[in-house]
C-alpha cells in the first residue's frame, strides 16, 4: 500500500517502499531477557558503492544478541540503485554479508582510490570493508587495526589532521554485556514487569579515534587526542568547523550524560569545551539523553548550528551558533522544543525538502521500552516528524502518517529528480522509503572530488552568498546521508559564484552555475563540469 503524507502546504512525501525492491526487515533477536542491544538499532546509509552516480542503500541488522543460536542474519544488506529509485539486493555478490549484532555504519574513501569503503559498528567487534572497485568488498579489519570490540554506536570519517587521509571517530556506548544485564523490573498495579534497562544502569565507555597512517593501517589515537573520556555514553557524532579555523571539530551526543564538544587544536589533540560553549546541557542546565545529531546553517547567517534528539519528556535541543565561540539553546522559541516532548527522538537530518533555500528538519521517533504503554503511559511506536523551516528562525511541525519504532534516518536524491528523498529504519520492522513529490523550488547539487586533500572532500566548506555548507560523512543516529552538497535555491535560476575552501585552506571561486544541475567539482580544476 502507498501512503501519502501531506505535511504542509508545500511538502509531500510518498511511501514507495513496497514498489522500491527493498524487502529488508530488521531483526532485534529479542530473547525475553531484555538485553539492551535489542532496542537500540539499527542504522541506514546512502552511498554510491559502485561509483555510477546513484545513491545506493545499506541497511544494518541485528540478529542474535547472544551469539548462541546460530543466527544466519547478515549484519549488512546492500541494495544497488538503478538510478530511478528501484533497488536490488546485491549483498552476497558484494561480499558484505557477515554475522554479528550490527548497529550503524559510515562510508568514506579512506584509501583515496576513488571508491567508498565501509565501517560497520557492532555490539563488538566492528568491521572495516575495503571497496575493491569492482562491486565487491574485502574485510580488512584486522590488518587495518580498527576492530573495536566495545559496544559501538555511531562512527564518522573526517580528516582531523589535514594530511589528506580520512581518520575515523567511533562512539562507544555502555558496558552492557550478557553477564552484565541487570533485572530492571518495575512494579505496576502489584505486577512485576521486566523492562529494558536504561543507560543509568551501566558505566559509559570511552570513545575511540583512529588516525589514518596513509598506508591502509590506522593507529589508536583516542587517549593521546584527549577524546577518550570515561564519562561519555556516546550515541551520535558529527564533525564541523564551528570556529572557522580550517580544522574539523567534533560534537558527540551522549545518553544521560553531558554532550561532548571537542575543539581541534591542530596537532590531532582536542579540547573539550561543551560546558563553556553551551552545548553540553539544555537551556535549563540539564544533561539529556542525547541520541541523534546534525548540523546546519539553518538560519543562513554563515555558521553551523547544532541539533540533538533526546528522550521523551525532554525537549530536543537546537543550539544556535552565536559566532563568538558560544551557542544558545533556542529549541523552545524556535517551535522545535514543545512538539518533541511527547516523542523519543533518534535519527535527525537537516534537509531542504522544498528547495526554498531554508533547511527543514526531519526527526525519527520511537520508544526504547516495548511495554512503554504500561510502564510510562506512552507509545512504543510513534509518528516521525517534519519541522518546516518557516524562516526567521521558526519551524512548524507536522507528523508523518505512519507510526513506528524508528531509529536510523538518512536522505538522498535516490530517484535523480533534484530533491531529497528519505529512508527511515525501524527496530524489528521494515524500513520506510519516502519519495519527495514536493512541488518546490530549484536546486543545485555539488559532488566534490579532492586531489591534494581527501578524495571525498569531507570537511570542504562551500559558501553561497551568506550561506555556509560543509561536506560531512555520518550524521543522524547510526546513519549517513549521501555525500553530495544539496543547495536549495527557491526561484533563483543562476548562481553567479560559489566559494569553496578545501581542507587545509586552499580556496577556489567558480561560476556561474545554472540551477537544476549537478556540479562535479574537482579540486584545482579550473571550471567544474555541470550535468
Amino acid at each position: 500500500m502507498i501512503a501519502t503524507a501531506i505535511l504542509t502546504a508545500v511538502i509531500q512525501l510518498v511511501d514507495v517502499t513496497s514498489q522500491s525492491g527493498v524487502d529488508f526487515h530488521h531483526e532485534t533477536g529479542a530473547t525475553g531477557e531484555k538485553y539492551m542491544t535489542e532496542t537500540m538499532g539499527s542504522g541506514v546509509v546512502f552511498f554510491d558503492y559502485d561509483a555510477d552516480g546513484d545513491a545506493d542503500l545499506l541497511f544494518i541488522n541485528g540478529g542474535d544478541p547472544t551469539g548462541r543460536r546460530g543466527s544466519s542474519t547478515s549484519a549488512a544488506t546492500l541494495y544497488r540503485n538503478d538510478g530511478h529509485g528501484s533497488f536490488t539486493d546485491v549483498s552476497l555478490a558484494a561480499g558484505l554479508e557477515h554475522i554479528g549484532y550490527g548497529m550503524g555504519a559510515t562510508a568514506g574513501d579512506y584509501d583515496n582510490d576513488g571508491d567508498a569503503d565501509l565501517y560497520v559498528t557492532h555490539y563488538g567487534p566492528n568491521f572495516l570493508f575495503r571497496n575493491n572497485g569492482d562491486g565487491t568488498f574485502s574485510d580488512v579489519t584486522t590488518e587495518a587495526g580498527v576492530g573495536n570490540t566495545q559496544w559501538s554506536a555511531s562512527a564518522t570519517w573526517a580528516d582531523f589532521d589535514n594530511d589528506g587521509h580520512l581518520d575515523l571517530y567511533v562512539t562507544n556506548y555502555v558496558d552492557f554485556s550478557l553477564t552484565n544485564n541487570p533485572n530492571c523490573s518495575q512494579t505496576r498495579d502489584g505486577n512485576v514487569i521486566r523492562a529494558y534497562c536504561l543507560p543509568d544502569a551501566f558505566r559509559g565507555i570511552p570513545d575511540e579515534l583512529y588516525r589514518n597512517r596513509g598506508d591502509g593501517t590506522f593507529e589508536s589515537a583516542g587517549s593521546r587526542a584527549g577524546i577518550a573520556l570515561p564519562s561519555g555514553k556516546g550515541l551520535g557524532v558529527v564533525s564541523l568547523d564551528y570556529d572557522h579555523d580550517g580544522l574539523l571539530d567534533l560534537y558527540v551526543a551522549n545518553d544521560t550524560m553531558p554532550n561532548f564538544f571537542f575543539r581541534n587544536r591542530g596537532d590531532l589533540t582536542f579540547e573539550e569545551l561543551g560546558l563553556i560553549a553551551g552545548v553540553s546541557y539544555d537551556a535549563d542546565g540539564n544533561a539529556l539523553a542525547g541520541m541523534g545529531v546534525d548540523r546546519s546553517d539553518y538560519d543562513r547567517d554563515g555558521d553551523l548550528d547544532l541539533f540533538v534528539t533526546n528522550f521523551e519528556g525532554e525537549a530536543n535541543t537546537l543550539y544556535r551558533n552565536e559566532a563568538n565561540g558560544f551557542f544558545t539553546d533556542i529549541a523552545m522559541r524556535s517551535g522545535i522544543g514543545r512538539p518533541s516532548l511527547r516523542r523519543l527522538g533518534f535519527g535527525a537530518v537537516f534537509a531542504d525538502l522544498d528547495n526554498d533555500g531554508l533547511d527543514d528538519l526531519i526527526v525519527a521517533n520511537g520508544h526504547v521500552l516495548d511495554n512503554a504503554d504500561v510502564l510510562q503511559g506512552s507509545d512504543y511506536a510513534q509518528p516521525n516528524q517534519v519541522y518546516h523551516n518557516d524562516g526567521g528562525g521558526v519551524f512548524s511541525v507536522s507528523d508523518l502518517d505512519a507510526v513506528g519504532v524508528s531509529r536510523g534516518l538518512a536522505v538522498a536524491d535516490w530517484d535523480g529528480d533534484l530533491d531529497l528523498d528519505l529512508v527511515i529504519s525501524s527496530s524489528g520492522a521494515a524500513p520506510e522509503l519516502l519519495r519527495n513529490d514536493t512541488e518546490g523550488g530549484a536546486s543545485l547539487r555539488i559532488r566534490l572530488v579532492g586531489r591534494q586533500t581527501n578524495r571525498d572532500g569531507i570537511g570542504t566548506v562551500i559558501k553561497v552568498g551568506s550561506r555556509r555548507f560543509e561536506s560531512a560523512a555520518a550524521t543522524s543516529y547510526l546513519s549517513q546521508s549521501e555525500n553530495i552538497v544539496h543547495i536549495g535555491l527557491g526561484d533563483e535560476g543562476l548562481i553567479e559564484e560559489i566559494h569553496v575552501t578545501w581542507p587545509g585552506g586552499h580556496e577556489e571561486r567558480r561560476g556561474p552555475f545554472d540551477a537544476g544541475t549537478t556540479v562535479l567539482w574537482v579540486e584545482s580544476v579550473q571550471q567544474p563540469d555541470q550535468f
